[in-house]
């Protein structure tokens, strides 16, 4: 098991970072060049759900069964937990939050990870695709700022 936790730091209002964070239309965009996605829903995540979609890594690679647990929701906390596996990962339990702060806000990525002698490879790639949703998170902050927030 290996844990990967990393924070970002957005010039935004927390509730904003955290409804872009918790949307599924959003998380098609932030991931859009790294993995796609067939049967993800639409709109945000919601407390108890259960769902299976098939990825692809890039669009290229064979799409293959991933499914998730929403295991914990507190919309007024900012904060969710998700039971994940599938595409060679025994376990990914996420556990994203959001804060406030004086400039902004902080957005918080926990994942700890299970793909047997795989972790760690699962592990950095669990850092670059977190890091990487950052900035795509700050375009859609500006696009609905309206240029207010700079990526």
């Amino acid at each position: 098991m290996r844990t990967v936790l990393l924070t970002h730091h957005y010039d935004a209002p927390a509730r904003d970072v955290w409804d872009i964070a918790i949307d599924y239309d959003c998380l098609s965009e932030v991931m859009q060049g790294l993995v796609t996605f067939d049967g993800l829903p639409t709109g945000r995540v919601m407390p108890g759900q259960s769902l299976t979609v098939m990825v692809s890594l890039f669009g290229l690679l064979p799409a293959q069964p991933y499914h998730m647990d929403v295991v914990a929701f507190d919309d007024a906390a900012m904060r969710l937990t998700s039971s994940e596996r599938g595409a060679g990962v025994k376990s990914w339990r996420h556990t994203l939050v959001v804060e406030a702060t004086e400039t902004g806000c902080t957005l918080t990525d926990r994942i700890e990870i299970d793909a047997g002698w795989m972790t760690w490879a699962f592990a950095r790639w669990a850092r670059f695709l977190y890091r990487r949703r950052h900035g795509p998170r700050l375009r859609i902050l500006a696009r609905r700022h309206k240029g207010t927030v700079q990526p």
